[in-house]
Order: structure tokens, then sequence, then C-alpha cells
């Protein structure tokens, strides 16, 4: 009988995983839209959204299925069959929390749920994720060192989920910058964890790499869908959990999600701060996102799009400096120019528009 995971053994399995997402993905979508169509369940124009036209947005079934049944497969392959059972556990119950999470953005996309209901879901299922060993216990102090959080380990790892999740929401107001963002954001999540030996979560990483680059195929400016609610509240979950169980190790603690998770971290941190200083809710969506503003000072939707993927591998190559990883410095120093070019080519763009 063909042992499947000798088959598979290494970084066979990172491969099957970014490839039968991506499948999954690129076959589905189609399918998604023109269903949703046909019930109109589009999304229509208005003064404060960029597209013109109505459009589906109902992406975010293709990247959850793309997802789980890449994840599904590498578990009956063997490509967990190595953990404990406690870490099985886990990976069962990020999948699990990513599915709850996925269908309240799929019933707000349907139905429209009120904020306060939304909310309430939200830290439900955060903690019952906390509950089953998915949380955050420390952090670092820069000269004091680790800090065991104790009670409040609780409420911040709701704060850190439930952010997340709003964060990634809050983005997506540009073709293919959500997804694009989160793809970045995973992948080099992947090359960390595989470096500080979380190989399990690097393949959960893989998997969401591989739905969200299958979605950018449609998505990618100009778009014909997006990736609604359900997408965007599963992608910001997987994030931060896959973070959580992957990153905060040692003395860098939270600090490596938080640089990986910056760009959509800060925006969202702007927007709050920039809302309230108007003395206008946090909650009712506006353009003072960091999209928004690019546009206004002229640049292209294309461009701005661009701009922030270089930003987000900027910012994100960080995070390789505080990892032990060899060179980690190197791949800063080599994202740096990459920002510089891509900067100067939107702003060329924006200049000649």
């Amino acid at each position: 009988m063909l042992d499947l995971s000798a088959l598979f053994f290494g970084y066979g399995f990172y491969f099957f995983a970014f490839i039968s997402a991506f499948v999954v993905v690129v076959v589905s979508v189609p399918i998604v839209r023109t269903l949703a169509i046909r019930c109109s369940h589009v999304d229509l124009p208005d003064d404060r959204k960029v597209h013109q036209v109505p459009m589906v947005r109902l992406g975010g079934i293709g990247i959850f299925l793309g997802t789980l049944t890449a994840a599904i497969c590498l578990w009956r392959l063997g490509g967990f069959s190595y953990l404990l059972p406690m870490a099985q556990r886990e990976i069962a119950m990020i999948l699990l929390g990513g599915s709850g999470y996925f269908l309240l953005g799929f019933c707000d996309d349907l139905k429209g749920l009120s904020p306060k209901f939304r909310l309430v879901c939200q830290l439900a299922i955060a903690a019952l994720v906390w509950q089953n060993g998915i949380r955050i216990d420390f952090f670092n102090v820069p000269g004091i060192g680790l800090v065991h959080l104790g009670l409040l380990s609780l409420p911040i790892t709701l704060l850190w989920i439930a952010g997340m999740v709003n964060a990634i929401n809050w983005i997506d107001g540009l073709d293919g910058l959500a997804s694009g963002v989160s793809a970045i954001a995973a992948l080099i999540t992947v090359g960390i964890c595989l470096f500080i030996g979380e190989p399990s979560v690097a393949l959960l990483a893989m998997c969401l790499v591989g739905s969200l680059c299958g979605f950018l195929v449609y998505n990618f400016n100009p778009a014909c869908i997006f990736m609604g609610d359900g997408g965007s509240y599963f992608i910001g979950f997987m994030l931060a959990v896959i973070s959580v169980t992957g990153l905060v190790k040692g003395a860098t603690a939270v600090t490596i999600p938080l640089i990986v998770l910056a760009v959509p971290i800060f925006d969202m941190t702007l927007v709050i701060i920039s809302r309230l200083l108007r003395r206008k809710s946090p909650f009712i969506a506006d353009k003072s996102h960091l999209h928004h503003r690019l546009l206004k000072i002229g640049f292209s939707h294309r461009g701005a799009v661009l701009f922030i993927y270089a930003l987000s591998l900027w910012i994100g190559s960080w995070a390789f400096t505080l990892a032990p990883i060899p060179n980690g410095i190197l791949a800063m120093v080599i994202s740096t120019p990459i920002l510089g070019i891509a900067s100067w080519r939107a702003w060329r763009v924006a200049q000649v528009s």
C-alpha cells in the first residue's frame, strides 16, 4: 500500500497545501458568482464605495472552501499525524472557529446583521477558541522580559482576535487589497513558522496563502467579485489564531505577530483615532482609511493597492530580524528597495494620470 505521508514528506506537503487550495478557489468562485447573480445577491455602489457597478460579494465562500478542503486533505494524508493529541485538537479548533466566523460573516452578507450582534458573536467564538487552548498567555516588555498575563489572557486574546477580524474587514476597500495584504502576511508567517519549528501552523498558513492567491485571480483590479464579510471574517480569524499559535514564542512573544499584521492593525488604529477626534462613532464607515487617502492624493486604484502590498512586504520583513532566522536582516535589506521602487512607480503613475 502506498504511503502517502512518505510521498508528500517534507516540503511536498506545503506544495500540496498551496495547489489544492488554489485549485478549489479557482474552480468554485465562478460557480459562486453565477449563483449569486441569479439570486440577486450583489453589492450596490454608493458614495463611500469605490466600485461603480453592482458586484457579487460572496467570494469568501471560495476562500473558505479552498482553505478547509486543503486542510482536511492534509489531515487525511498525514500532514498533522506527528502532532500530539492536544496539538491536533488545536488545529481542529482553528478550523472550527474559522468556520464559525465565516458563517457569521456569510449571514451578514445575506441578511445584514446589527453591529452589536456581530460583535457579541465574534467575542463568543473567540472565547470558545480561548477555552480550547488558543490564547495569548504572555508578552514581551523591553527591559523586563516575558510578562505572564494570568486572568488578562482572556480579554487580550478576545481583543486580538476580534480586532484582527475587523481590521481585515475594514481594509477590504479596493480590488485585491485585503486578499493581497493577507496573502503576504500569511506567507511571511509560513516562513517564520518553518524556521522556529512550527510546521503544522505553517501548513495551515500555506492553505490560506493558496486560497488567497486563487481568489486574487478574480479579485485583483479590475475585480469581478468581492470576498464580502464572510471572507474577511474568516481571513482575519485565521491570521489572528495562526499567529497566536505559531509566532508567539519566547522573547519575541506578540511582537512578531504585530509586525507581520502591522498594515491592517495600523490602518484600523488610525481610522478609529481619526473618527473619535471628529466626534464620530468609530464603527460608522467613512473614507479615512489609508487606501482612501492614497486615492485622494492622486494614486490610481491599482497603484494604491501595489503600494500597500510593498509596504506590507517591507514591514513584514522586519519580523525576520526578530525571529531566530539566519540572515533575517538580509530579508529586510532586500525588501527596502522593493518598497522604494514600488513607491516611485506608483507615484509616477499617479502623476501621469
